[in-house]
């Protein structure tokens, strides 16, 4: 079996011993090489050709952005980037997302040693997502600072109306979204909420992330779309116009409260491997209220939410799975389209506007019939 080529690039030779440690260990992959630095680095690149690096984002003579961006340019590679826990380094490591890496893993604050032990199963598994990962989608680039401040100021000049206020498309109806994905998800789902509408239906997001990025990932996504995005609380109304993305290390469910939706999150087990999982979001929403969600199955690793989008469907949901072409890691689509889950499979750029299409068409048929 031809194994997976990994080169190791940081500073810390304790990271660079552990992490070639938990890679040799594995019957799939091997490291082919290590590194101090990108220069060094991009020596080893010449000679080993890797199928996978692994990116430390904090380094001397050349921080780990500054080379990402020169791989992605002169020699594209799947990259996972291996960020500290801190407000700086959940900041850089979504630039590096943005620029092109597929994933990152954190190293943990106090026992480094033990703790990237801890963590060989994730490491391991995004490497191998890594490998899977395609570079034929074509990565819209972050909006312009001048674009952002506009979307801000807009924000400012037209607070988002209340529930009772948005008098138009979804306000009156209980029409949801629902979104899962993993590996490749943070730039999907950007450019998904940044097509939204102000008057759109009220989205909850699971996306694989760990504890402490989840916030950040939502503020960033908040400052470049018309919606408001935030993180998840327990409890809270669940509204038009916002989308709500599970915080990391939590489930989050569609709940009621009364006649209305809320946010619930939960500490129970991992699904799937994963907390928060796909299949608790969707399978909570198939208990809900399945005949008003459009469900989305977004780039991703592995099978999470698959047989739940299948389920939801049969309750009456309508599904929407992105396409290989545009999926960085065509696992969890393809997983949930040989289930039967999907309605429609679209490429990327397209499933705002075809759920948007979607739920116009229910709310016009609805006014009709009243």
């Amino acid at each position: 079996m031809e194994k997976i080529k990994v080169l190791v690039v940081d500073d810390s030779a304790l990271i660079r011993s552990v992490m070639s440690k938990i890679i040799n260990s594995q019957r799939d992959m091997e490291t082919v090489a290590t590194a101090p630095d990108p220069f060094v680095a991009r020596d080893q690149i010449r000679k080993f050709s890797p199928d996978v690096i692994t990116l430390d984002i904090e380094m001397p003579k050349m921080n780990g952005i500054e080379f990402l961006e020169k791989i992605m340019r002169l020699r594209p590679t799947p990259v996972v980037m291996v960020s500290t826990m801190t407000q700086q380094g959940t900041d850089v490591t979504f630039r590096a997302l943005e620029l092109g890496a597929v994933d990152f893993v954190t190293k943990p604050k106090l026992d480094i040693n033990q703790g990237m032990i801890d963590y060989a199963n994730e490491i391991t598994d995004k490497i191998r997502a890594a490998y899977a990962a395609r570079f034929r989608l074509t990565r819209l680039p972050p909006k312009p600072a001048a674009q952002q401040a506009s979307v801000a100021s807009e924000k400012v000049r037209k607070p988002m109306p209340t529930h009772s206020a948005l008098g138009n498309r979804y306000a009156a109806t209980e029409k949801l979204v629902l979104i899962g994905s993993s590996t490749g998800g943070t730039e999907a789902i950007r450019l998904i909420l940044e097509q939204m509408p102000l008057d759109s239906p009220a989205i909850l997001i699971t996306q694989h992330m760990p504890a402490g990025f989840t916030k950040s990932f939502a503020e960033r996504l908040n400052q470049v779309c018309k919606i408001t995005v935030k993180e998840a609380l327990h409890g809270e109304p669940v509204l038009p116009g916002h989308a709500y993305i599970a915080p990391g290390d939590r489930h989050l469910l569609l709940g009621r409260n009364g006649a209305n939706y809320i946010c619930q999150l939960s500490d129970s087990e991992p699904v799937n491997r994963h907390r928060p999982s796909v299949e608790v979001l969707f399978r909570s929403g198939q208990e809900i209220s399945p005949r008003n969600i459009v469900g989305v199955m977004l780039t991703g690793m592995g099978k999470d939410g698959a047989q739940a989008m299948a389920d939801m469907k049969k309750a009456g949901s309508y599904n929407i799975c992105q396409d290989e072409a545009s999926s960085v890691v065509f696992g969890m689509p393809r997983e949930a389209i040989a289930l039967g889950a999907a309605d429609e499979v679209v490429a990327l750029d397209q499933i705002a506007k075809r759920l948007l299409d979607h739920l116009s068409k229910i709310v016009g048929r609805s006014a009709v019939r009243v």
